[in-house]
């Protein structure tokens, strides 16, 4: 018979018999709780289940039918001695082999003949004897052939034990099997019949209370029993695991572009970031930052989704697509819903896809089971979820590889728990999640286990990510540090050969308006947030709106102005500049050059009215690039509602001659031009010149309206504030622009300025 031996920790009970420090088995009893017993007893429940017995309150006495099943077998006899209890087991339960039943009839043995030494008939000796082989072979013949096997089997009793129950337990346990006593209510029922715990040894651990109220086998049971249908829910598992941020050093964009191949080596694994940042460390260089972030991004061949302030309602035909079902509990919808998750191309992503939806809807549905969860609103949520899923997914995994890790980009932070659960499901996805909150903490209302957040102590309005083109406003030094502005307008300077790079980006310059005449003039090299990237060129731009005319002086305001015209400088000086009703030959065409949401820039290239074959190919390309940019945006109200795009195509397609020299003439890294555009009367300025200053913005232009009466003009067709507009003095009307670019045209010049010699 096997012996008992102690635990040193409640793990011993899964060792198998020949991992044991010696060949006996255990047989406690627990009356009390804390985290890691209730962790035991799940998993010896789970253990007990595979193999062994569960006994939730009392073993039941025979019956009639099992007393006349056991007449009909073994008949009437009854000897007490080893040789008949054990020619009774092989008759009775012939599956056990000769060691098991030797062992089991010499338990069986002792424990009647202290019964009997205790003063106990023949006649009770023989209903002791008849209910324990009763029991064997109703309760317990699952586990009899298994009794001394290398893997122990289990018996878990839940209750008060009884004398009898004691009995058949210890006989089992002699023989090869580890029990575990579950008492709710204590020892002192136990102890009544085994005083001296003689049977069975008291569990002790530190920090020991009473079981929480509702503990139970069956609360138990109906966990695993949830485990075991939300485990269906996955179906086929992924083979890989997410590790998020698990490996980050906090840094947060560095993080992000780690290389994918330096951030862990365990194969089961891929490794990705959830990062937030709220804030930023400096808001004079923050825009600048986060595109040079992007370029590296970029660079180095990673897919990237990129989405400003809102992921935007999934249309009438998102939701329609997506199949659903009458719902009455959680799982089912989980279950049903993540059937819609589709990526035919790879199936290990598909995989992952699926239990990453699986494990935040979970997630959501207990959170709100905690109040009261509403199924059409888990399953508005679910929905939403898998259309942005089926939106984002091709541009995330374009042709996906193990290896690959892409990035998604959410400037502004959640807005609603829908937002927050998809961006949820992607973190555990193989994509590194970033949330950018500039204005700071409070933005987002994302809250995960998995997020690492970040707060920075400035903050700032940033409405789209610097991403090709940005319309960010950078403020000089001289914007926020008046004295530092002369170290940064030169600094970063460098050489560069003639038409070195054929790609550039541009970023707007926020100023003081006394900067507008320093910067103009200045190479672009040597403006503030001027860099190189790979083959493209950051372009500081300027991007204003004059009104008013200081101190009333017409004279000084005119010479001011034409002390801004140079050689590159294109001037307008009545709107509208382009009249809504000029011809222009692209306005047929321009429905052909955008259809099913792209610009067909080949398509207009081999056009036989396309005006700018004879410029070399990549100013082509910038301008179509520039193009595509402007629409994109939607800078211009009306795009993609009322036409205004198809207004944009043709009069980017029909820029003034004199223009398109100067966007070909244009060297990146050195001086750019210019569009001075005035505008003194009452006359509306047309969409089509506010698209075209727009464009040349993008382009690299600086670009200043000069509105000495203060009205609205080009910002009436702008969806957003572009540019930023400098009060200069008192608001006068009627004027008559000179010919400023004319060698004669001169004022009179102020004693002021004789004094000082600043006269010309």
């Amino acid at each position: 018979m096997f012996g008992h031996i102690t635990i040193q920790n409640l793990n011993d009970y899964f060792k198998k018999l020949d991992e044991r420090e010696s060949a006996g088995v255990f047989f406690y009893r627990i009356n009390g709780y804390t985290e890691e017993i209730a962790g035991f007893i799940r998993s010896y429940y789970e253990a007990a289940r595979k193999c062994g017995v569960i006994i939730e309150g009392k073993l039941r006495n025979p019956d009639e039918k099992n007393l006349a099943y056991y007449q009909e077998i073994m008949g009437p006899a009854f000897q007490l001695s080893p040789a008949f209890i054990e020619a009774g087991l092989k008759k009775w339960l012939p599956r056990m082999n000769a060691h098991q039943r030797e062992n089991v009839a010499l338990s069986l043995y002792d424990a009647l003949f202290l019964m009997q030494k205790e003063g106990k008939t023949e006649h009770m000796l023989k209903n002791a004897y008849i209910k324990c082989m009763c029991w064997l072979y109703y309760r317990f013949e699952r586990i009899v052939n298994q009794l001394g096997e290398n893997n122990v089997p289990k018996i878990l009793y839940e209750g008060t034990v009884s004398q009898y129950e004691l009995m058949i337990l210890s006989i089992l346990s002699n023989a090869g099997c580890d029990v575990v006593l579950l008492q709710y209510a204590g020892d002192a029922g136990y102890l009544k019949l085994d005083g001296l715990s003689l049977h069975s040894i008291e569990l002790k651990l530190p920090g020991m209370q009473a079981f929480p109220q509702g503990f139970s086998l069956k609360q138990i049971q109906a966990e695993v029993q949830n485990a075991a249908n939300r485990e269906r829910m996955y179906g086929q598992r992924s083979k890989r695991l997410n590790c998020t941020n698990a490996w980050i050093e906090g840094s947060g964009l560095p993080d992000i572009q780690k290389d994918i191949l330096k951030r862990g080596e365990d194969p089961k694994f891929y490794y990705n970031c959830f990062i937030r940042i709220n804030g930023a460390e400096d808001k004079t260089t923050y825009a600048n930052e986060l595109y040079r972030f992007y370029l590296n991004l970029k660079n180095s061949g990673r897919q990237i989704v990129i989405v400003n302030e809102s992921l935007g309602r999934p249309a009438m035909e998102e939701i329609a697509a997506v199949r659903r079902h009458h719902y009455t509990k959680s799982d089912q919808l989980i279950m049903d819903l993540s059937s819609n998750i589709s990526f035919a191309q790879q199936p290990e992503l598909q995989r992952m896809m699926v239990r990453a939806f699986v494990d935040v809807m979970l997630m959501e549905a207990d959170e709100k089971e905690q109040a009261q969860l509403n199924l059409n609103r888990l399953t508005n949520q679910a929905v939403y979820v898998l259309c942005w899923l089926k939106r984002y997914q091709g541009r995330l995994f374009a042709g996906w590889k193990e290896s690959d890790i892409s990035c998604f980009i959410y400037l502004g932070g959640c807005k609603d728990e829908n937002e927050a659960l998809f961006l949820s499901l992607l973190a555990r996805l193989p994509a590194d999640v970033l949330i950018l909150c500039p204005k700071g903490s409070g933005n987002c209302c994302l809250e995960d286990r998995l997020l690492y957040d970040i707060h920075k102590e400035q903050s700032l309005d940033l409405k789209m990510f610097p991403q090709e083109q940005t319309d960010v406003m950078i403020g000089t030094a001289a914007y926020h540090a008046e004295r530092e502005l002369d170290t940064l307008m030169y600094q970063d300077s460098g050489i560069y050969r003639e038409k070195q790079y054929e790609k550039a980006q541009t970023v707007i310059l926020q100023t003081m308006y006394e900067e507008i005449g320093i910067l103009w003039k200045e190479e672009i090299k040597y403006r503030p947030s001027f860099s190189t990237v790979e083959d493209e060129v950051h372009i500081p731009v300027i991007f204003a709106k004059v009104s008013g005319v200081k101190d009333g002086l017409v004279p000084q305001y005119w010479r001011s102005i034409k002390e801004l015209v140079t050689e590159d400088t294109f001037v307008i000086k009545s709107a509208p500049f382009i009249e809504p009703t000029a011809p222009n030959p692209m306005r047929s065409y321009a429905a052909e050059f955008y259809k099913n949401g792209r610009l067909a820039k080949d398509k207009i290239k081999s056009h036989p009215s396309y005006p700018y074959g004879f410029l070399r190919e990549e100013i082509q390309d910038y301008i179509l690039d520039k193009l595509k940019l402007l629409m994109e945006q939607k800078v211009i109200r009306g795009t993609f509602e009322n036409g205004a795009e198809y207004t944009t195509i043709a009069t980017v397609l029909n820029l003034p001659k004199e223009i398109v020299r100067l966007i070909q003439k244009f060297d990146f890294t050195k001086k750019n031009p210019k569009l001075i555009y005035i505008h003194t009367t009452e006359q509306i300025i047309s969409l089509e010149d506010s698209i075209l200053t727009a464009f040349l913005n993008r382009v690299g232009f600086d670009v200043v309206f000069f509105v000495p009466t203060g009205y609205q003009n080009v910002e009436k067709h702008f969806n957003r504030k572009l540019m930023e507009e400098h009060q200069i003095g008192e608001y006068m009307y009627d004027l008559h622009v000179p010919n400023l670019e004319s060698s004669l045209f001169k004022t009179r010049i102020s004693w002021r300025d004789k004094l000082f010699k600043r006269g010309k």
